[in-house]
């Protein structure tokens, strides 16, 4: 007993320790707020993607099923773990902030979007290097075509988040003024035109850029101090809500604000109006929790956690759906697991499912060690979390990238 007592105490000395350099090693005048958004924004899309997404096993066939299409009552989940409009939010901030910084600095425009969009890409070819082979050694060894393509539209899903953000930082000089109003007021006249007038449904897709560029000008205007006020956090917090819930409750927008598998209208694949309004009452919550966050990160432990998760964003953020998958793929060799392989229809699903979110955590752990040199490996400059000393030069500082 007095040697575990002992080795959990030097366990946890050495945790705090490690939190200690990371705190000396961070730069004094860094706002915390943004990467502890950033953090609970990528973590609310993992964790969301593990709770609303089931591979259900049909004999040799896995497909797509989500609890929320036989239990609706369930949706409240979704609008805790769709946080997506957060991660634009902060990422609006961080490029506006980081191309006017660059500007003074005499960084050619090229230049800074070359090592935004490197950080960006550079983790992607791992997935799509390894999701080939998975894919050519599927169809060699016969697996069925839905598998398949079950399979490879999970893992590169998140791709389109990319190109879609990689887009708006293209167009950051473009965008460091626009007012949210004006995407919003496109988002409402798409809207109107596709629901109210009939129009066709592949004008929708309009909202994939317009939608999304309402917390990302949210996050310029930031830059701008125009939402210091606490009162701009409680506009957009209440509107928002309010927008929403009204869209919900008479203009016939689905609760979920994720997407469900057999449902004709998402509110997500393409964003919708309610989708939006919700996205800004979440920005507002945000806003308003960053006095908290900034206290908050004053604890080492806390900020080190933070600052892992920062360094490690777009490693954890690709890899997630497949540290799902390849625990699922696994738990087939044991027969249908429950909240794993099993139509996800009832609270006992649920509670299965809840005991398997270690399991895809610890998957997740397993991808990280093995990719995340490559986030690490891109990009030559920008914005950092911490900085180090090399052990050769103390007066030299190596910064660590994120993204």
């Amino acid at each position: 007993m007095t040697s575990d007592v002992s080795a959990r105490g030097g366990l946890w000395h050495g945790v705090r320790q490690a939190a200690t350099r990371v705190e000396v090693a961070t730069p004094a005048g860094r706002d915390r707020a943004v990467d502890a958004l950033r953090a609970a924004a990528i973590l609310g899309v993992v964790l969301g993607h593990w709770l609303v997404t089931a591979l259900v096993a049909d004999g040799r066939t896995l497909h797509t099923a989500s609890p929320l299409r036989h239990m609706p009552w369930l949706a409240p989940v979704s609008w805790v773990f769709q946080t997506l409009a957060v991660f634009f939010l902060v990422g609006g901030h961080v490029a506006t902030r980081g191309y006017a910084s660059a500007r003074a600095r005499g960084v050619p425009y090229h230049r800074w979007l070359g090592d935004r969009l490197a950080r960006l890409f550079g983790p992607v070819a791992a997935v799509l290097a390894l999701w080939t082979v998975v894919a050519l050694a599927l169809l060699l060894s016969g697996a069925e075509f839905t598998t398949l393509r079950t399979l490879v539209k999970l893992a590169l899903s998140p791709l389109w988040f990319l190109l879609v953000f990689a887009a708006l930082t293209a167009a950051t000089p473009l965008l460091t003024r626009l007012h949210p109003l004006w995407p919003l007021a496109v988002v409402v006249h798409v809207d109107l035109l596709r629901f109210g007038l009939g129009g066709p449904s592949w004008l929708g897709w309009v909202n994939l850029a317009a939608g999304w560029l309402v917390p990302y000008t949210l996050g310029a205007a930031w830059t701008r101090g125009e939402l210091e006020r606490r009162r701009a956090g409680w506009v957009l917090l209440t509107g928002g809500a309010a927008a929403t819930a009204a869209l919900v409750a008479w203009a016939g927008y689905p609760a979920s604000m994720v997407g469900v598998p057999g449902v004709a209208v998402s509110n997500l694949n393409p964003p919708t109006l309610a989708a939006v309004t919700f996205g800004m009452a979440q920005c507002g919550l945000a806003l308003l929790l960053r006095g908290r966050l900034r206290r908050v990160m004053r604890r080492p432990t806390a900020w080190a956690a933070v600052a892992l998760v920062n360094l490690s964003a777009m490693t954890i953020f690709l890899w997630h759906q497949t540290a799902m998958m390849a625990t699922t793929a696994t738990g087939l060799l044991a027969g249908r697991l429950p909240g794993l392989h099993t139509v996800p229809d009832g609270l006992g699903w649920v509670a299965a499912r809840l005991l398997w979110l270690p399991v895809f955590a610890v998957a997740l752990a397993v991808c990280w060690a093995a990719f995340r040199g490559y986030e690490r490996g891109g990009g030559r400059g920008g914005s950092r979390v911490v900085r180090t000393h090399r052990p050769s030069d103390r007066g030299a500082e190596r910064r660590v990238r994120r993204v």
